[in-house]
């Protein structure tokens, strides 16, 4: 099979997008699914807040909970920006948590795998916990069988955030803020990051990231929620149907570290242009599905127009007829099967987590982008902002 790359060189860090949600005009090409029309917005957005329990500091994490008018219901604590619920009714109005997690905070605090955090400084792996930024090389932690992962370990995802919850004609959202200090988990720079959950009536859950330093460093931030749309049960989601728009995937090592080729999806089990079931060719003796246990490669998506949102990705549950849609400005997109769950966590009801109970999207730089020169950029300079925006769609089609 012959690979061809895509043209990476006018890939761009930095984005800029209004703060206000965007109108989503129609998929362009063949094989994306069209958007179901927009719904009539109303004016019922609400927030509310409790404690959530307190960190061994002493320090107290709180619950900051979204609402709209169609029955859409975001909960996100301040402790690792974690999306704790998510819940969303179906067709027939039977609303079900879509996210898996834990029911208090020592859940988070004694095991989790991510379920639902802001990851950072750095998402995904980079290569024997090491990269060079201006001749000068930086030792991370290697948390991930010698390798780097979503920023070591004690990342985004275990930190207090400073939380603003606020409401606005057309959204209601919670900023988060947090102030990484120069040589944390090994990263330069002061690092001011800024994460904004925002919820509208169109059911549209937006997360918009900025950062800023002081100095040459590097920034890639994602959200890590594990989405079952049939409810977060621990039942898997082979079943579900996926539609990916990308023409080219990202294989790894035996380590998940990209080899640096960038592969065509066509004729391999990552083909994701046309919808399908993620079980369907999950067992496939395809080296890179053996290699990870399932799915956990970079997609690479459409990069001619970095500077605004692309339709990256659909998924519906048949069951249920609950349907999520993503949006991001990032050129790359983790996928991720849910392969490590193992059924030794127990999370929210009593529901045990084995393998393929709940999927990952995560938008982003591609992994190891510090130390592959041939990847777009993620090197961030003081003076500069970087910043990132994923918008989460969801509706219901009919149920099967």
């Amino acid at each position: 099979m012959k690979n061809i790359k895509p043209n990476l060189k006018n890939c761009r860090l930095l984005v800029g997008l209004p703060l206000l949600f965007l109108m989503f005009g129609a998929c362009s090409q063949e094989k994306r699914e069209k958007t179901p029309p927009e719904t009539q917005a109303k004016p019922d957005l609400y927030f509310n807040s409790a404690s959530f329990g307190k960190l061994p500091s002493g320090q107290e994490a709180m619950l900051y909970t979204l609402g709209n008018q169609q029955g859409m219901q975001v909960a996100i604590t301040n402790y690792g920006g974690i999306i704790v619920s998510l819940k969303m009714p179906d067709g027939k109005g039977q609303v079900a948590d879509i996210v898996l997690g834990y029911d208090t905070l020592q859940g988070y605090l004694d095991s989790s795998p991510y379920f639902g955090a802001v990851v950072g400084r750095y998402a995904n792996r980079i290569a024997n916990g090491k990269f060079t930024l201006n001749g000068q090389e930086y030792q991370l932690a290697q948390n991930n069988n010698g390798q780097h992962l979503h920023g070591g370990e004690k990342g985004f995802d275990k930190v207090l955030w400073q939380a603003e919850p606020f409401q606005q004609d057309s959204v209601v959202g919670l900023k988060l803020t947090y102030n990484s200090l120069h040589m944390e988990e090994g990263y330069p720079g002061n690092l001011a990051v800024a994460v904004t959950y925002l919820l509208d009536n169109q059911n549209r859950l937006r997360v918009d990231y900025a950062a800023t330093t002081d100095r040459p460093t590097i920034a890639n931030l994602t959200q890590h929620s594990y989405f079952n749309l049939a409810g977060a049960s621990g039942n898997p989601v082979l079943q579900h149907e996926m539609l990916i728009n990308a023409d080219y995937f990202i294989p790894v090592d035996s380590l998940l570290i990209p080899t640096g080729e960038i592969r065509g999806v066509e004729g391999t089990p990552l083909d994701f242009t046309f919808s399908k079931p993620v079980g369907q060719d999950i067992q496939t003796r395809y080296f890179q599905l053996m290699r990870a246990g399932g799915y956990d490669h970079c997609m690479v998506l459409d990069l001619q127009d970095t500077d605004s949102l692309k339709h990256a990705a659909t998924v519906t549950d048949p069951g249920s007829g609950r349907t999520m849609e993503l949006y991001t400005t990032e050129p790359g997109l983790q996928f991720y099967s849910g392969n490590f769950l193992d059924g030794s966590l127990t999370g929210k009801d009593g529901a045990v987590y084995n393998k393929h109970a709940g999927f990952c999207l995560e938008p982003g730089a591609f992994p190891d982008s510090p130390n592959r020169p041939e990847f777009p950029a993620v090197v961030l300079q003081p003076g500069k902002t970087w910043h990132s925006t994923t918008i989460y769609r969801l509706y219901n089609k009919k149920a099967s």
